[in-house]
């Protein structure tokens, strides 16, 4: 079987993604995530498409969505962006932190094994129109092409442990991929082990944020289970200290492990964004920080980072029979 992943236009060859931003929001639409913060408010194609382009002017040619169900995800809105410019996008399923989604929301009252049936009916069958926000189902022909779900700092409480075994079954049952979000850059350790335990190879799972922890035996234990680390803080270091982002890439490119990370923006503010008046834009990884990986002379690296590992990364698995699945 060739070598797949999902975009919300279709299913695309792994050696067609090309230059990846391995975690954006490039949509939020509403959602108790912009009643919560009216800067995550990215509702509006229009005005984010002049940048959007510009960045695939110079080279990026795949972006992955980070933002699951029923937080702001407008999967109409992806396809939109991504027709109008020319970029593929990989949409999540999943659920993010309680937090975005309040005491009475119905995930709370699902089991695992129900919040499953709805991530693989966005990876199969296409997502929900109305984003999982009220009592009618409404199918797109637009497919997820990873499962996003989150823990907390330092580990996973009882409900990260229901969404994650979600995760697990829903990876079984379709091949999809897993990202997920490292509160603080913590508990990825423990992420990786809760799902490989219930079945999730450690190579089909990406953590995000890992970069905001930076010790080198930490980035070395991640990159030892199989899994990637996704990097997405580079722009974020304050001018006065050394870029830490830089500095855990070097490390592991000395170590021969720089085949386990993927980097992205995770610009999921107004205040990011040129189209908005923000900065540094969402050109900035194939910009200033693809110029500090050429200065210290990891080019090869950029290369791993930005093409060769996302491929992997984000490539469906075969699916397994019932039997196989745990």
């Amino acid at each position: 079987m060739t070598p797949f992943a999902r975009s919300v236009l279709g299913d695309i060859p792994t050696a067609e993604l090309g230059v990846t931003y391995a975690h954006e929001h490039l949509v939020i639409d509403g959602g108790r995530p912009v009643q919560m913060f009216p800067d995550f408010d990215l509702g509006d194609v229009d005005r984010l498409l002049p940048e959007v382009r510009d960045t695939v002017a110079n080279g990026l040619r795949t972006a992955v969505d980070a933002m699951p169900a029923d937080a702001g995800r407008n999967v109409l809105k992806l396809a939109d962006l991504s027709r109008r410019a020319g970029l593929h996008v990989i949409a999540s399923t999943g659920l993010h932190h309680d937090r975005y989604y309040g005491p009475a929301h119905w995930s709370h009252r699902l089991s695992a094994e129900e919040l499953a049936a709805l991530f693989v009916a966005d990876l199969a069958e296409g997502i929900d129109e109305l984003d999982y926000s009220g009592p009618v189902v409404r199918r797109t022909r637009h497919r997820a092409g990873v499962i996003k779900v989150a823990g907390s700092e330092g580990g996973l409480s009882s409900r990260d442990e229901r969404l994650f075994e979600a995760a697990a079954i829903a990876h079984a049952r379709t091949g999809a991929p897993i990202l997920t979000h490292c509160e603080h850059g913590t508990g990825a350790l423990e992420q990786i082990r809760f799902l490989a335990a219930h079945g999730a190879e450690p190579r089909h799972v990406t953590l995000s944020h890992v970069d905001k922890v930076v010790d080198r035996g930490y980035h070395r234990e991640i990159a030892s289970t199989g899994a990637f680390a996704e990097f997405d803080q580079a722009f974020r270091w304050a001018e006065d200290v050394e870029n830490g982002t830089l500095t855990i890439v070097e490390w592991l490119a000395e170590d021969g492990l720089d085949g386990q990370v993927v980097v992205g923006m995770d610009a999921a503010r107004r205040r990011y964004y040129r189209s908005y008046g923000g900065e540094p834009g969402l050109g900035y990884l194939l910009g200033p920080f693809s110029d500090a990986l050429e200065a210290r002379g990891l080019g090869p690296t950029r290369e791993r980072l930005f093409v060769d590992n996302p491929a992997r990364a984000f490539a469906f698995a075969p699916p397994r029979t019932d039997g196989e699945a745990t």
